[in-house]
């Protein structure tokens, strides 16, 4: 099935050969992503998508079951609802297209059913209002009334980028009010404590704010470095 010789020309399913364990998923669902970003260099994380699930406390999850499209055609990912399992995160490569949605209404109605943590589309979605209803996490780049052709080609679980992040199957996707990250689960186990130790950092900080007792050498040792005359 993962044989690339045996699929027509953009056409393939490949699998998940590591996916991160529920004590990760479970532990970074703590973490804001920002902090998650800082982290990891401070220059990832998707740029121009936005939640359309109606609330900004929901924090999303899990991993990466990801598809790439030909933009205005949803034939696979219908096919990767179809293989997802309770918890995954469907990350579709739409190009950035807005002409034509690539998910609505009826396949929010099936991701229910299946217990599909959420979507991340590098596209455009339609009948808003249902998935402000919740229940399923949902980030797109826009929405149309437009709907979508199901003639393919497509592929799924292979590397994509979507919304200038690249993801590879079974990535740990991470999400909340300030937007999306993808973490390799090859970094997960170094990455946490990092995370953590920042998270710790930054409540530090925030209370010396609150107090006013800021340290003032924070700043001005750099702007000195620079040449300022401080």
């Amino acid at each position: 099935m993962t044989t690339s010789a045996t699929w027509p020309a953009g056409y393939f399913i490949g699998q998940r050969d590591r996916l991160p364990d529920a004590d990760a998923i479970d532990a970074f669902r703590r973490l804001p992503v920002p902090n998650i970003g800082d982290c990891m260099g401070r220059s990832c994380g998707a740029l121009g998508l936005l939640p359309w699930h109606n609330d900004p406390s929901l924090v999303l999850c899990g991993p990466a079951l990801t598809v790439k499209v030909r933009p205005g055609d949803n034939l696979m990912i219908h096919k990767a609802i179809e293989m997802a399992q309770p918890g995954d995160v469907l990350v579709i490569d739409g190009a950035g297209d807005l002409t034509q949605a690539l998910i609505g209404g009826l396949m929010r109605t099936s991701a229910l059913t299946k217990k599909i943590a959420g979507f991340v589309i590098d596209g455009a979605i339609r009948d808003v209002s249902e998935w402000a209803e919740g229940g399923v996490a949902l980030w797109a780049r826009g929405n149309t009334l437009r709907g979508p052709s199901k003639e393919g080609p497509g592929e799924i679980n292979v590397t994509i980028q979507c919304a200038g992040l690249v993801v590879s199957p079974g990535d740990l996707i991470v999400a909340d009010a300030d937007g999306v990250i993808s973490i390799p689960v090859a970094q997960l186990a170094s990455l946490l404590p990092r995370v953590r130790e920042h998270q710790q950092r930054e409540a530090r900080i925030r209370e010396t704010n609150r107090q006013g007792s800021a340290d003032p050498e924070r700043f001005n040792a750099i702007l000195r470095a620079k040449g300022c005359p401080l």
